[in-house]
């Protein structure tokens, strides 16, 4: 009985390995997110796999469920609706519970692509080290974290919503920000878009369109 943790396209759906490819054809059933978003993913590629919806605010009942598929022998995939699981997002409670109830369970990954790395990737930026903080709380301790992104030595990278990201750009531009600052949006998707300068010449160009989608924000 294994696990396996597959990183999904954060976009593109031809970023997928073959190994994942083959694997979500094998497994018994495969734990989504969003079976919604995963279907569109299966389908493209003839993949017959049941779904069972797993996601932040699964009751207990579900992971005992899933528990007890790993107990009876199953084979089970952990998809995200984008990305790595376990990066930004509940994947990694999961994999503590069938730890502790299952520790001869082989949880495996299968890597792929993390909207993180992808930007850090392009950004031009020093990466032999950085501090990752994925989504930034909305309000209580965002300034202190800010605070802490501008005097940091090492490149920062976080994760902002299309509702935040000028908000929280503004922010980091009146607490003084002098770095250079990289804005990925849409990554591997359409309307794909890079944005590269200090905060103020950043900050005017995303405010010259219609800002949309999600953003990776690296400071140097």
């Amino acid at each position: 009985m294994n696990l396996y943790i597959i990183a999904t396209p954060i976009g593109n759906l031809e970023d997928i390995t073959l190994r994942a490819l083959r694997i979500l054809k094998e497994v018994d059933f495969v734990l989504c997110e969003d079976t919604r978003v995963t279907r569109i993913l299966l389908d493209k590629y003839e993949i017959k796999t049941s779904t069972i919806s797993y996601f932040q605010h699964s009751s207990l009942t579900k992971v005992n469920q899933i528990i007890e598929l790993l107990k009876s022998g199953k084979n089970l995939a952990l998809v995200s609706d984008a990305g790595t699981p376990g990066i930004s997002d509940p994947g990694n409670k999961l994999i503590e519970m069938v730890l502790q109830e299952l520790p001869e369970v082989k949880i495996e990954p299968i890597p792929g692509p993390a909207a993180v790395i992808s930007a850090l990737s392009i950004s031009g930026l020093p990466t032999d080290k950085f501090v990752f903080y994925g989504f930034l709380p909305h309000k209580k301790g965002k300034e202190k974290i800010l605070k802490e992104i501008i005097d940091n030595k090492f490149t920062s990278v976080f994760y902002e919503s299309t509702h935040r990201i000028l908000k929280t750009l503004t922010k980091l531009q009146d607490l003084g920000l002098d770095k250079q600052v990289v804005v990925c949006r849409e990554l591997t998707k359409k309307f794909e878009t890079v944005y590269r300068g200090n905060i103020h010449e950043v900050l005017s160009e995303l405010e010259k369109g219609v800002v949309k989608g999600e953003f990776v924000v690296i400071v140097g």
